[in-house]
């Protein structure tokens, strides 16, 4: 505009023959001017907008997500509204929540070649033990329970992961470190909640696990005991990290109940949620149940698309799914608590009327 303004004074000397050129008034030409420089959606001069640029009820969405779950990062956030059916990607989401917070809202399966691979589920499970302490922690400042890893300073958990989905079987909880009799009952009640038994079991050389008993169990039941590399990628590695998950999302972000009844419960919650709605990158994206039970994963649901001129065929953030509706869909974010924990997040997306 304001180039158009000085190539009409280049050839008329007064803005009345430059209204004159443009068929406008003269006041018009100077009411432009003085808008030139304008910005925000009423500014005279207006570059259209990207063709890739997210709304911004876009970015509150992932912003108050990031709030209401501070401990998710950019890619678990990602990912999770990649289930909810709103494809984002990972520099995206980082680049969201470096800006300004927005106060209100605007208008695969793991496949190994090592010797136990497992190709279904239920056919490898990992078994170990870890502790939790309890409010009381692992010490008292008296003597004799100057270092005792007992209840109620700590409880005792044996926990079986399926190898091919990661799907978390059962979470046992002890008063003491238990006995080999009292991991073989807790395999056991496994099998029979699962309705299926390994075919191997892969666990450390503790002597719970690595003694005759536990073998001679193992061969009633036609199980191969199997000794975990440490430290290798893909052997107890694998139940290592969901420890480290349930520690890092679970018991260190409650106090943990001196109840054992209370403390089973929490660890349900978290198992259960664990198993339906946390997202895991080594699965693209899939939680444990929807490979475990076969189901279709909530990330290749058609998605939506908020962006009002984005092309159909055009690529998406990974998984790439149809769109679902028309381009410009608006929607709401919701964010429940699985159990009513607050560490415990389930995230839907829900269309805006």
């Amino acid at each position: 505009m304001r180039a158009l303004y000085h190539a009409g004074q280049e050839k008329f000397p007064n803005s009345q023959r430059t209204a004159e050129a443009f068929l406008v008034t003269a006041a018009t030409i100077t009411s432009w001017i003085t808008r030139v420089d304008e910005e925000g959606p009423d500014a005279l001069v207006q570059i259209r907008e990207p063709v890739n640029k997210f709304p911004d009820f876009v970015r509150y969405a992932v912003q108050r997500l990031k709030a209401l779950c501070p401990t998710l990062g950019k890619a678990k956030i990602a990912e999770m509204l990649c289930r909810a059916g709103l494809h984002l990607g990972t520099t995206t989401v980082g680049r969201i929540l470096k800006e300004p917070p927005r106060a209100t809202p605007p208008e695969a399966a793991l496949s190994s070649d090592r010797v136990v691979t497992a190709r279904e589920p239920n056919q490898v499970w990992h078994v170990d033990l870890t502790t939790v302490p309890t409010g009381a922690g692992f010490w008292a400042p008296w003597v004799p329970f100057a270092l005792p890893q007992c209840w109620p300073f700590c409880w005792w958990l044996a926990i079986a992961i399926d190898h091919y989905s990661r799907c978390a079987i059962g979470v046992g909880v002890f008063p003491k470190r238990p006995t080999s009799l009292a991991v073989r009952t807790f395999l056991g009640s496994m099998i029979a909640r699962a309705n299926a038994t390994p075919k191997y079991v892969i666990c450390d050389k503790d002597s719970i696990f690595w003694c005759g008993e536990f073998k001679r169990w193992c061969c009633r039941k036609r199980i191969r005991p199997r000794c975990g590399a440490v430290g290798q990628h893909g052997s107890i590695a694998l139940i290592e990290r969901f420890i480290r998950a349930m520690k890092d999302e679970a018991t260190r972000r409650i106090l943990v109940p001196q109840r054992r009844s209370n403390f089973a419960r929490e660890l349900t919650h978290f198992v259960a949620w664990y198993n339906a709605y946390r997202p895991h990158a080594a699965l693209a994206g899939r939680t444990p149940n929807e490979l475990y039970f076969r189901l279709r994963p909530a990330n290749r649901r058609p998605r939506l698309e908020p962006r009002q001129r984005w092309p159909r065929r055009a690529p998406c953030a990974g998984p790439p799914t149809l769109i679902a509706g028309q381009p410009g869909d608006r929607f709401t974010l919701e964010v429940d608590f699985h159990g009513g924990a607050r560490h415990l997040p389930v995230v839907s997306l829900k269309r805006a009327a």
